[in-house]
Formats: C-alpha cells, structure tokens, sequence
C-alpha cells in the first residue's frame, strides 16, 4: 500500500488529493514543522536522505519530489485518468504546467517568502534600515516584477481554458494548485487575477479535494 509522508503546511497536501482523486488506498504519516524554524522534521531522514516532504512509499519503493510523485501515481496507478493522451497539444501543456509549477513558478514565491523573513528578523537596531532596505530593492527591482511577469502568465493562459492542459482537469492543475495557492495566501498583487480566482474556488469544491483537508489537517495555506 501506498504512504504517504505528509508534513502539515506543504507540497504533500496536493499528493493527498491527487490520492483521494484517483481513488487510491493510501496510508498517512504525520509529522509535523518545527515551529520556530518551520522545518521538517528529523524523523524524514529516516525515510529520504533530504528529510523533506512530499515523499511517497510503495513497497519498496521510495519516490521523492512532488513532480516525480504525480507522474508516478498518474503513470502507474491511473489507467489514463487526469492526463491527456499522448502526441496531442494538451499533452504537450500538461508536461509543460506539470515542471513549470516548481522550476519556475515558486522561486520569486520563495524569494518574497526568505526576504521577508529578513526583513523581520531580529538583528541590532543600527542594521535594520540597511536590510530594510536592501530587502525594499530586491523586491522593487526583481521579486515583485518577477512575481507580475509569472502570475500575468498565468492568468492569461487560464484564461484560454480554465484549466492548465486543456478544457479537462488534469493532474497539472493538482500540481499547479500550490503556487496559487501560496501567492493567495500572500496576498500581493500575484494571484489576484478572475482568472486564478476562480480556478482556486473550483479546485476548493472537488470532492476529492475536501477529503484530502480531512485527511492531511489544517491548511493554514488557505486561511
């Protein structure tokens, strides 16, 4: 059977609902951040060298990265459900959308997440206007167009179908759930867009979706 090593308020949580969408029998372990570093913790090592999540077993098999996870549990269990079939453009876009959501979409994510952080830091009184405003710079000069430039994309092409490889749910629009998410829940210009909005609000109804909430615990993503 499957287990799946889940980590409150991560990539995992879109694993769990690809999941319960291909209605799978599945196994959670539960660990849980460190709340002071928000890292994972230890006890991952003990199932992938990295110690991070998501991270599946099955059998004996052990698959890591969200991306790697999803075209596995796509390739080997879903029969030719959420993927479109070979040699068409809708292939082409979910191959596309299936790689963009972690190589290039959740860096200026992460870079506005880190910098952020540097900006309230604890640090003496007297370097706090200089990381102020090196931090005010990078996000002027490069996060926050960064940010526009990607969630402008995005936008734009959701707007073509409503869904990222087509006119069907696919397991892309699972994997491109996260950094929509992520920029939801940190407001800002980046998934702002009618488009985006509503993608977020007909994901959110799936049923399958809902069952992974129950399953995996508090979003705080969402909230």
């Amino acid at each position: 059977m499957i287990t799946l090593h889940h980590l409150n308020n991560s990539r995992s949580q879109r694993v769990l609902w690809l999941l319960e969408e291909l209605g799978l029998p599945y196994k959670v372990a539960y660990y849980k951040r460190n709340t002071l570093t928000m890292l994972a913790p230890p006890e991952l090592l003990a199932i992938h060298p990295l110690g991070k999540s998501p991270v599946i077993t099955d059998g004996e098999l052990t698959v890591a990265e969200s991306g790697a996870i999803v075209e596995y549990l796509v390739a080997r269990y879903g029969n030719g459900r959420l993927i479109p079939a070979a040699d068409t453009p809708e292939r082409l876009r979910y191959t596309y959308w299936l790689h963009y959501a972690e190589g290039s979409a959740m860096l200026p994510l992460l870079l506005k997440l880190i910098f952020g952080r540097v900006a309230t830091a604890p640090m003496p009184f007297f370097i706090k206007p200089i990381a102020r405003g090196i931090v005010a710079r990078v996000n002027q000069e490069f996060i926050d167009p960064q940010l526009k430039l990607h969630f402008g994309y995005i936008e734009s092409e959701l707007g073509k179908t409503g869904w990222f490889a087509g006119t069907e749910f696919t397991a892309a629009d699972v994997q491109m759930s996260f950094p929509l998410e992520a920029a939801a829940a940190r407001g800002g210009s980046a998934g702002a867009g009618p488009n985006i909005t509503a993608f977020l609000q007909r994901i959110h109804a799936r049923p399958a979706y809902q069952a992974a909430l129950k399953q995996g615990g508090a979003y705080e993503l969402l909230t």
